[in-house]
């Protein structure tokens, strides 16, 4: 499932959809004022929030309000992996390292320290700045609250007493875009632990990334960052240019694979979920990514 929009301040039609889908998969959402992540509910969205479609239909035909989704009464715990502004302040140890420039490469350092796979989750939304909501369930006992910064630089979470912007909106100019299906896994135990555990000073990983003790490779900074941008290439591309796309991302994926900087797997998932992701003929797309990164395969593994 993929909610996209294009103008500068998206329509209610589309709004309203993407509300109705959310509320249907038990998620409550409330009207933000149009073009912005503001409540347009005046400090009452959290008790107004709703998943009733008649009060949805109501709301969103008075114009075409931005989406927000209560996290506390929708049950989720949402991990938002943002990027940096002028202003921000660069990364302190130990994730002040090559390759971490935004929040999702200090998750995929986290993820290395406890020999984890990045923590996708079955549904997340790519914000209009370029950052990511990774929606989760709140794990079983005390709801999980927000928190700013505690699982790193740039990583906030929103949980009970949270909202984040959803799919479907625009926010700047710039569309928050869902991939996959909008049904929230639970959150990794991993994850729970550190936001449950006392706060400490995080520690730095002790192996070389993409080698995780006992274990699968898994992606550093560096892979990681080329997988997020191949993906965000291909399901940017505009209809008459998406398999001359899909062609050249799927060759880019195999040569890194055959070089090491991105572990084969993970190229190969990546291409998939892709893939599932583009409409059209389906079939031809995954001849056209099985053959390419083949190729692309083939060329790293030559000699240089």
């Amino acid at each position: 499932m993929t909610v996209t929009t294009t103008a500068a301040t998206a329509d209610r039609t589309t709004l309203l959809t993407s509300a109705l889908m959310l509320a249907e998969r038990g998620m409550h959402v409330f009207p933000l004022k149009p073009g912005t992540k503001v409540p347009a509910l005046y400090g009452e969205w959290e008790q107004r929030a709703t998943t009733d479609p008649t009060r949805i239909r109501r709301c969103w035909s008075g114009g075409p309000y931005n989406i927000g989704v209560a996290c506390g009464p929708s049950g989720l715990l949402v991990v938002d992996c943002d990027t940096p502004k002028p202003e921000t302040p660069p990364p302190s140890a130990p994730f002040n390292v090559p390759g971490v420039n935004e929040g999702a490469d200090v998750l995929v350092m986290l993820a290395e320290r406890y020999a984890a796979p990045f923590p996708w989750g079955d549904f997340h939304v790519v914000t209009g700045r370029g950052g990511m909501h990774l929606y989760f369930r709140q794990p079983d006992g005390p709801a999980l609250r927000n928190t700013a910064g505690r699982l790193g630089w740039l990583i906030d979470t929103r949980g009970a007493g949270g909202y984040v912007v959803g799919p479907g909106s625009i926010v700047d100019g710039k569309p928050y875009r869902a991939f996959g299906e909008p049904y929230a896994e639970p959150l990794p135990g991993w994850l729970a632990r550190l936001l449950t555990a006392p706060k400490q000073r995080p520690v730095a990983p002790t192996r070389p990334p993409n080698r995780p003790a006992g274990g699968p490779r898994q992606p550093g900074a560096y892979a990681a960052k080329v997988l997020r941008e191949e993906l965000a290439t291909i399901l940017a591309a505009k209809p008459g240019t998406r398999n001359d796309t899909l062609n050249k991302v799927a060759f880019n994926l195999g040569t890194h694979a055959a070089r090491g900087t991105v572990p084969e797997d993970l190229a190969r998932d990546t291409l998939d979920f892709a893939v599932g992701n583009l409409s059209g003929d389906v079939a031809k797309s995954e001849a056209t990514a099985r053959r390419s990164f083949e190729d692309g395969l083939q060329k790293g593994a030559a000699p240089r």
